[in-house]
């Protein structure tokens, strides 16, 4: 771990404009700097750099943060990564806690194992290109494929000579270790003490980290034999998880977030060729089934994902196998097939950069289209095998996280699967409960169980507060605190006016209630406050924007910013009664915002009550108590209307 005192050096050393500009061309505008967002495409400036704040800010896309978080977002690194970058910048020296025996042995033996697949790398690629067994077989068959030098470098693509230990007595003439060229699968120890290499004969593929370093290796052989594996890779180990791990991501990487965009294909040439024809947002499975692990490292870079395989019906059936992985992760899927005959491979090599992208903008469609028009098409007129296909198409569809995406694909396949949308939406609600516990898919399916009329609900409060979304009253809590917390005001209380301060209101009156923001990020930022605030030294905003978690930093960064564009809350403007500005306005707006808050939180209960009582029968005892507590929560909500209404706007 790196000790706090080093974090705070490192914020306070950091110049925002600086590690910006590594990256990013700003041009300076009044007190900020201004540029093209980097994260987003677009032709209007529309990213922010404030050297005041020490912030960035894009008002386009939403992203914001401080320095470390810039170098997250734009490079994809961890937290710890970002702040030693920025540290190294400044140079500064990054001081981490001791770490135990067991753990720098372990470190030692991850390092020692990278050091020598670097040198395994370096050695495979020097045999394909400087020996003339190399380049009449290893190189030989690289050419027939039409892979040409700058692939060869950029790939680093080698070749093992085909003399069962010639690679390692090489590694262990120069002083490489037995211990590590076991563990990294590079040498088998024969049991009577003799060695054989592992890629012996084969053409290599180094596969990266996306750090660019060299955990492992696939390996082609060359030779005719049926009894021999075509393909061959690194076994498991301490820097090689294959499930976690996406060959071409390293080279792809900037490719995909410019393009905003990853191709997934299947195997290591077609990556190669593609990348040479001038697609270069490529990665590949490397033949193995896709993993949680591999989705969520595309989503680091992008949300939107292209699969392509191969033309034949087997490729196809495998474009639909592990796909709804990718759709429960949040991605949007597309799918391209190919020819009959083609796979990425050989069609990239047939076809120039400009033909690969035409094709793949006028063949690709979402995954559940295809998916459905491919399973009808293999259904026919059996009603038998197009229920078969309705339950898979439902299943697909109900791991989707987001409800409007849900509903937009129920429409569709429905239209496509020539069945009654309300049956696809019960269906997707009932598979969404049985597989998920999805409580907005528990209270659908119970509200389609009522029986009884649906009973009149107490209006919310006035007109003008009743479009208040829970969202958008939580945000304007947090940034009364973050922005005012350590404000005092006077409140007319009756005929006495009293002293209040904003946070104790704010804190105080959740605390009592028993109330907790719903949106993570600003219910971590209310209950930091809240422990920070006893403590010497008070509340202050860096503790928000630098926070490890990126989402609570950009939550605070969007507030903190967007009080620069709108000096009056969006929330109380669109009323269009507010003429002054926020800070002169707390004995209203403090309380108002509170009441507001726990008459929505009265409300949201109330309907889950109404849900309990509309569902499935329950004990008798058990419906006079709840409908004890929903008359309660009414009158609590019409005492903090009467409240409301005479806080005069």
């Amino acid at each position: 771990m790196i000790d706090n005192l080093t974090i705070d050096r490192i914020f306070a050393a950091a110049n925002i404009v600086e590690v910006v500009s590594d990256f990013v061309t700003l041009k300076r505008k009044g007190a900020n700097y201004q540029a093209c967002c980097p994260f987003h495409n677009e032709k209007t400036p529309s990213f922010v750099v404030s050297p005041a704040k020490g912030l960035f800010k894009c008002f386009g896309c939403g992203k914001g943060g401080n320095a470390v978080t810039f170098v997250m977002a734009h490079e994809n690194m961890s937290y710890v990564e970002a702040l030693k970058y920025v540290g190294k910048k400044y140079g500064i020296q990054i001081e981490e806690r001791e770490l135990t025996e067991e753990e720098l042995r372990r470190n030692d033996d991850r390092e020692s194992m990278m050091v020598v697949s670097s040198y395994a790398a370096d050695y495979f690629h020097g045999q394909l290109l400087e020996t003339d067994m190399g380049r009449s077989v290893g190189l030989g068959y690289l050419r027939q494929r039409g892979i040409g030098d700058l692939a060869l470098e950029k790939f680093q693509l080698g070749y093992c000579p085909d003399g069962g230990d010639t690679f390692t007595r090489a590694a262990l003439g120069a002083g490489y270790k037995e211990e590590f060229l076991a563990s990294t699968g590079l040498t088998v120890v024969r049991e009577n003490g003799g060695y054989y290499d592992r890629f012996s004969g084969r053409v290599i593929f180094p596969i990266h980290s996306i750090s660019g370093r060299v955990v492992a290796f696939g390996g082609r052989t060359l030779r005719t034999d049926k009894n021999i594996a075509k393909y061959l890779n690194s076994p498991e180990s301490e820097i090689y998880h294959k499930s976690s791990v996406l060959y071409g991501l390293f080279q792809a990487k900037k490719a995909i977030t410019h393009e905003d965009c990853a191709i997934l294909v299947e195997g290591y040439t077609d990556v190669i060729s593609m990348s040479q024809a001038g697609i270069e947002n490529v990665v590949a499975s490397s033949g193995t089934s896709l993993t949680e692990g591999q989705i969520a490292l595309l989503a680091r870079f992008t949300r939107n994902i292209t699969v392509i395989y191969d033309g034949d019906s087997a490729g196809v059936k495998a474009s639909l196998r592990g796909i709804d992985m990718i759709l429960s992760a949040g991605l949007n899927v597309r799918v391209v097939p190919l020819p009959a005959d083609e796979d990425p491979d050989s069609f990239a090599r047939s076809h120039n950069a400009t033909e690969l992208r035409d094709h793949i903008r006028s063949h690709e469609e979402d995954f559940l289209s295809f998916k459905t028009r491919t399973l009808l098409a293999d259904s026919g007129d059996d009603p038998i095998k197009k229920g078969t296909v309705i339950a898979d198409i439902v299943q697909s569809i109900s791991v989707i996280p987001d409800p409007i995406m849900r509903s937009l694909f129920t429409q569709s396949c429905a239209r496509m699967l020539e069945v009654d949308q309300q049956v696809l939406v019960n269906e997707v609600a009932r598979r969404r409960i049985s597989h998920s516990g999805d409580r907005e898919a528990v209270d659908f399916v119970r509200r389609q169980q009522r029986q009884a009329k649906p009973q009149p609900e107490t209006p919310l409060l006035g007109p003008s507060d009743g479009g208040s979304s829970i969202e958008e009253l939580e945000k304007e809590i947090v940034k009364y605190l973050i922005l005012y917390g350590a404000k005092d005001f006077d409140y007319k209380e009756g005929k006495s006016i009293i002293s209040l301060n904003v946070a104790q209101i704010i804190l105080d009156e959740l605390e009592n209630n028993g109330l907790r923001l719903v949106n993570p990020a600003y219910d971590a930022i209310l209950r930091l406050y809240a422990a920070r605030r006893a403590e010497e030294g008070g509340v202050d905003q860096r503790m928000f924007v630098e926070h490890a978690d990126p989402q609570v930093s950009n939550a605070a960064v969007d507030i903190i910013t967007s009080d620069d564009n709108y000096p009056i809350s969006n929330l109380w403007k669109r009323h269009g009664k507010v003429v002054e500005l926020e800070s002169d306005r707390l004995s209203i707006d403090v309380p108002r915002l509170v009441l507001l808050y726990k008459s929505k939180a009265i409300e949201r209960i109330t309907k889950e009550l109404k849900a309990r009582l509309g569902g499935e029968e329950l004990p008798e005892e058990q419906e006079l108590e709840i409908m004890r507590q929903i008359t309660l929560l009414n009158k609590e909500k019409a005492a903090l209307a009467k409240k409301l209404f005479r806080i005069v706007l």
